[in-house]
């Protein structure tokens, strides 16, 4: 029974070990599986706002276009009245010339019939003029309701695009006529190739037109109703494309929407981590699809170590109890065998010789009180013969019959296991006499021998108060065993967290290098786009300067202020590029806060009033210690989320001392904040969706509010009462009044043109790599009278560069190529045989240009350069050179 009732428990403890290793896996690694998912998910709705952003500015880009060229007093005329053949040649060729501007694919002008009057391609096989468009969508919605958005392939040129278009309406506002224009998305479809995710645009029929991979394209998301059949039929917005059923299985749906699935046509090997981001502006849907096996690697690795963990708890438990189970059983035997010991020295001291009589006519030596003991017994007396043993001190060694019997000599047993090896190495005669020695001595002695057959002895000798000697045989094979396996395991779960920690460095640095990377990448992005933001604002202020009609300027301050708002996204992208990187200076001061507030205070009033709303501030007399300029950007920020946010009421922005730090809050009446989003409002591009005005951010602003508070450490704060208000709060430490230093008083230049200002027949030089910002900038200086020698890049300065056409001022970019403009600078100088003054026009936000551009006394602008501050600085500059 008691073998059966051992058996069992050992099979319930295999049992436990087995179902414990497994459901450990199984939780650890579905626990890691979700978390990883969900960060990669997190990721990837990243990744899909920044693909969604970049489609929608591209469009954006030419949004405003329609909407100019229709106030063309020349497409008006050609629809008001049939144009001669030479007309129509010269209306054909001002819009090609638009075009190559704009860098549209096509611009077309259509009559009220539907039929193409002229086009930008009217040169090419595939010209638009002529061909009937009156069953294009973009045409009926423009005639219906004022413009038109559509896309679809073209079916002249069989090139697919997005169509915006735009009604022209005559002196009575009816319309009698459409200007289209063209734009090509495969270049975003080029740039969506480098990402090894696939990347899809679907149209409100969820049919799939924009795609990284040419399987996927003209991919039906879900069946066609007839209805939509027949409306795409009518509109040939595919043409003859083939659309095909992309079939896809769900197999789990995340709690943010996302959906993990399984492409089955087009095949994908591995499941995909699908997204969606819906595109309300032009009722489209961006999706990607992403690779989740890297948590599915993370699922596999914390099931393997949840494994590992739960046997080596098991173990280590299995241990502890080995050994505490060792532990009483040694406690149990030295007990006993004290007790037997006392027994039988006792016996040895009363009646020695009836002892060794009895022993040797009943058993010979086979003591009956020592068989219940589990370990080997052997006795000897004072003499050094044996007294007595047991049945299990035969088995460890399994001497011969006969071999042992009472009073046999011990050196004789000894020198039997020495010829058996049982000694160990060395010469026989001097083992032995140490094993004697030792018993004469009469010293206790503990200690370990293992035997041929890997049986590991725990070997035990007492010395008898008669002289005599008791020594004890207990076998710890499986004790050393467990011990050995313990070791291994441990062992190897320190080799594998060496391993992932390893592993964990080396995830450390790629992030940490694919963070540097993405900051270079957007510090040259936000560069590359800010050259045809500069050639367009300048395009803007000339065609302001040309319009007479309210209605036209009006018009043109709209797209001024859609560049502005664009350049402000680009510039905050910067901003944000260059906290993460550490190249943003700081300049830590102490200065007087009041003339801030209420500079802020003026330049936002008027702000707050054009909303209807009143923004008060309250004055204060301390000195804070910060980066005026930085806290500038935090506080303007505030304010401008404050009024962009508040309905109606007012706006308050004033201080509180808080021990040696002030406490600058703005005080705003708008909905309020809930609090599961007050910590989500700080991250990059994340806008509530409340907002009261109909121009919203581009979700940058308090991002960078976050890291500039980081950088000069100042803590930014936020409470909110949902229905009542927002309070946000940057706090700064004081400072005293005797630490600030004034600063220097800039010249006032007059900004206004005027018959005798220094810029009339003025002969100037523009340099610039960029084709567009050289027109541009020709045609903003020629509006403001001064004479424009060149415009063109370095190549052309160089090739025509004299003594005897230096120039009174030069405008000149930084990075132009292989050119840098400094050293193009000299080079120039170098021919010229002058110095004319120079303002360095660039989108380079470095520090140490701008002090090396002032060092010298050269002229410094960022770009896109607003025409005011160029004006301004380039009457300076002349002045200053004349003196």
């Amino acid at each position: 029974m008691y073998w059966l009732s051992r058996h069992r428990l050992q099979l319930l403890t295999v049992l436990v070990m087995v179902a414990g290793t497994v459901l450990c896996a199984a939780a650890a690694g579905h626990y890691a599986w979700r978390r990883a998912l969900g960060t990669e998910s997190a990721q990837v709705q990243r990744q899909l706002q920044l693909y969604g952003q970049g489609l929608q500015q591209r469009i954006d880009r030419f949004g405003t276009l329609p909407q100019v060229m229709a106030l063309d007093p020349d497409l008006l005329h050609a629809l008001q009245v049939p144009p001669s053949p030479a007309e129509r040649q010269r209306l054909n060729l001002k819009l090609q010339r638009a075009n190559q501007v704009t860098r549209t694919s096509t611009l077309t002008l259509v009559g009220r019939d539907g039929v193409a009057v002229a086009a930008s391609n009217w040169d090419q096989p595939t010209s638009n003029v002529g061909e009937d468009y009156s069953y294009r969508p973009y045409y009926q919605q423009a005639l219906a309701h004022g413009r038109g958005r559509f896309y679809g392939i073209g079916m002249t040129t069989g090139v697919p695009g997005y169509f915006m278009s735009e009604a022209i309406l005559d002196a009575d506002s009816q319309r009698i006529g459409v200007i289209v224009i063209k734009i090509e998305l495969s270049a975003l479809e080029q740039e969506w190739l480098n990402s090894p995710d696939v990347v899809l645009t679907s149209d409100n029929h969820d049919v799939v037109f924009l795609a990284n991979r040419d399987a996927w394209r003209y991919r039906l998301l879900r069946p066609l109703g007839t209805e939509e059949r027949r409306e795409m039929r009518a509109a040939r917005q595919y043409a003859d494309r083939s659309l095909q059923p992309l079939r896809v299985r769900t197999e789990d749906v995340l709690a943010d929407g996302g959906r993990m699935v399984r492409l089955l046509d087009p095949a994908l090997p591995q499941a995909m981590l699908w997204q969606t981001l819906a595109l309300p502006d032009e009722d489209w849907s961006l999706h990607l699809l992403h690779d989740a096996s890297a948590a599915t690697s993370a699922g596999r690795g914390a099931a393997v170590a949840g494994a590992a963990a739960w046997l080596a708890l098991g173990f280590l438990v299995l241990f502890v109890q080995q050994r505490r189970r060792l532990s009483k059983h040694r406690q149990r035997s030295r007990r006993e065998l004290e007790t037997l010991l006392k027994q039988h020295a006792q016996e040895l001291r009363t009646a020695q010789d009836g002892l060794l009589e009895a022993a040797t006519d009943a058993d010979f030596g086979l003591s009956r009180s020592l068989e219940h003991l589990p370990q080997g017994v052997v006795v000897i007396d004072k003499e050094q013969r044996l007294v007595a043993w047991n049945s299990r001190y035969l088995e460890l060694f399994r001497f011969p019959a006969g071999l042992v019997r009472v009073g046999r000599p011990i050196e004789e047993l000894f020198r039997f296991n020495a010829r058996r090896g049982l000694l160990g190495p060395g010469p026989i005669d001097e083992a032995i006499e140490r094993r004697l020695t030792h018993l004469r001595s009469g010293r206790p002695h503990m200690r370990e021998s293992e035997k041929d057959d890997g049986t590991v002895l725990e070997i035990r000798g007492n010395p008898l108060p008669d002289g005599g000697f008791v020594t004890s045989y207990a076998d710890i094979t499986s004790y050393k065993n467990a011990a050995r396996e313990l070791r291994s395991l441990a062992d190897a779960l320190e080799h594998r967290v060496a391993e992932r920690t390893q592993d964990l460095d080396e995830a450390r640095r790629e992030a940490e290098q694919a963070n540097r990377y993405k900051t270079r990448f957007v510090a040259s992005a936000v560069h590359d786009l800010l050259q045809p933001l500069n050639a367009a604002r300048m395009f803007v202020s000339v065609l302001r300067g040309k319009l007479t009609d309210p209605e036209q300027q009006q018009t043109s301050d709209h797209i001024d202020a859609a560049l502005a708002a664009q350049d402000a996204i680009l510039n905050s992208l910067l901003d944000i590029s260059r906290l993460e990187s550490g190249s943003l200076q700081v300049r830590v001061r102490a200065f007087a806060l009041s003339p801030l507030l209420e500079t802020l205070a003026r330049e936002f009033g008027i702000a707050a009033q054009s909303r209807g709303l009143q923004l008060d501030w309250v004055d204060t007399r301390a000195v804070i210690v910060s980066d005026e300029a930085l806290l500038r950007r935090i506080l303007q920020n505030f304010l401008s989320n404050a009024l962009r946010y508040t309905p109606r009421g007012r706006v308050l922005i004033g201080c509180r001392r808080a021990g040696d730090q002030l406490r600058i809050e703005v005080h705003d009446q708008g909905p309020g904040i809930p609090e599961s989003l007050q910590g989500e409002i700080f991250e990059e591009f994340r806008r509530l969706n409340d907002g009261v005005e109909q121009e919203r951010g581009a979700g940058l602003g308090l991002a960078i509010v976050e890291r500039i508070g980081r950088l000069l450490g100042h803590r930014i704060s936020l409470r909110s009462t949902l229905g009542k208000g927002s309070v946000f709060a940057v706090s700064v430490a004081l400072g005293r009044a005797d630490e600030v230093i004034a600063p220097p008083t800039a010249p006032v230049v007059a900004t206004e043109p005027s018959d005798d200002s220094p810029l009339r027949e003025c002969r100037v030089w523009s340099i610039d790599d960029d084709p567009h910002v050289c027109a541009a900038t020709r045609a903003l200086l020629e509006r403001w009278g001064c004479h424009v020698e060149l415009a063109d890049g370095p190549q052309g300065a160089l090739e025509i560069a004299s003594a005897l056409n230096v120039p009174q001022l030069l405008l000149l970019d930084v990075r132009m190529g292989q050119w840098h403009g400094p050293d193009l600078y000299e080079a120039l100088c170098t021919l010229w045989k002058a110095r004319p003054p120079v303002i360095l026009v660039t989108a380079e936000r470095d520090d140490a240009l701008k002090v090396h551009a002032a060092e010298n006394g050269w002229g410094f602008l960022l770009k896109p350069v607003r025409p005011p501050a160029l004006r301004a600085l380039m009457t300076q500059l002349l002045l200053r050179h004349r003196r």
